[in-house]
């Protein structure tokens, strides 16, 4: 059985089943919704747990069977939770976690909490993972897009008795929130925790936040994608800059920008060659938020600009490996910053154009 991370709480309140198992790369929703099963369990009676973490493909799992199977000399109830960092259970312990799923049918004793990364749909439809859903409860944790970020932020506030101001002052200081914990949710909630200890319950002015939160984002360079093809301009130039504060390679960042200029590229001569938007994006392997951005984009991108911009990509490629180019910085991310642009103006919604052509930033 499946359900949904929000609706975890509420399905605890009413009952408590003897298998679950939560997947997600949100260690933070991942680590509260683990804690949410423990303290449920705690409160039947499982006052014992043994932790057992998977590491290779070669991992004894008689270990693990066995704590399945057994019942604790010091409590009546116990907690198995059972880690695999990698998501790969191999061979053997595919079958130990289909066995350890039909064992917790009608277990009381024992419950099995099973703790996994983010998983592909490949994995998912699975033997294994498919008697972990059949017999048990799983929970998919997904990550906080950045556009939810600020309500996501509101309502962390609201749960400790704070809140912005109403209208745009409040948009305003949520908007400067998530600017500074992007990609990092951990900071994200130890920023709010702060929040929390230094000012008491009510309302918070921008100028208590500013000073309060630190700047603590993580840009994904794969994000940086989205916001480009968003006509993000200002997320764009501070992605770019958090990414090079980080270290990231310059080499990653170009190809990254790169791919989605050839894919534009190679979709727009389909569409030329008469193939309809859908086949085209599925030959290319667009999926996603991608997908609806490329629809939104491709039609103000003629196959001249787009050819501009292969260009541009091709100059880049070298600067960003040593070599110079006339015209172009000779530095590797502020030539970045100038393809990045490029590209991100191309992608900008036309003036008056409705709320839907464009992503939320």
């Amino acid at each position: 059985m499946q359900i949904a991370a929000a609706q975890l709480d509420k399905h605890l309140g009413r009952q408590l089943q003897s298998l679950y198992t939560v997947h997600g790369d949100e260690p933070l929703l991942v680590q509260e919704a683990a804690d949410a099963i423990r303290a449920a369990a705690r409160e039947r009676g499982y006052s014992e747990r043994s932790v057992h973490t998977i590491a290779g493909a070669h991992f004894d799992w008689s270990g693990v069977l066995a704590a399945g199977g057994s019942l604790s000399l010091f409590a009546e109830r116990q907690i198995v939770e059972i880690r695999v960092p990698s998501g790969k259970p191999g061979k053997d312990g595919g079958q130990a976690l289909q066995a350890i799923a039909q064992q917790a049918q009608g277990n009381d004793s024992v419950l099995t909490l099973v703790l996994l990364p983010r998983l592909d749909r490949a994995t998912r439809s699975g033997g294994w993972f498919g008697a972990l859903e059949s017999f048990g409860v799983t929970v998919q944790i997904d990550p906080v897009e950045r556009a939810a970020l600020p309500q996501w932020i509101a309502q962390r506030l609201a749960a400790q008795g704070q809140r912005v101001a109403s209208g745009e002052a409040g948009q305003r200081t949520l908007q400067f929130f998530a600017d500074r914990v992007e990609g990092n949710l951990l900071a994200a909630h130890q920023e709010i925790q702060k929040l929390g200890l230094l000012h008491p319950p009510g309302e918070l002015d921008f100028e208590q936040v500013e000073a309060a939160v630190l700047n603590v984002a993580r840009y994904d360079v794969f994000k940086l994608s989205e916001a480009v093809l968003g006509g993000q301009a200002q997320r764009v130039q501070r992605m770019l800059d958090g990414l090079q504060a980080e270290g990231e390679a310059q080499v990653l960042v170009h190809y990254t920008l790169a791919e989605d200029i050839r894919a534009l590229k190679r979709v727009k001569d389909a569409l030329g060659e008469g193939r309809p938007m859908p086949v085209a994006l599925r030959e290319q392997r667009v999926w996603g938020l991608k997908e609806r951005l490329f629809e939104r984009v491709l039609p103000r991108l003629s196959p001249l600009a787009l050819e501009s911009l292969l260009h541009s990509a091709h100059v880049v490629d070298g600067i960003v490996k040593g070599l110079k180019a006339p015209g172009w910085p000779t530095d590797g991310w502020q030539a970045l910053h100038r393809l990045a642009m490029q590209l991100c103006l191309a992608c900008v919604p036309p003036a008056g154009a409705g709320p839907r052509a464009r992503i939320a930033p």
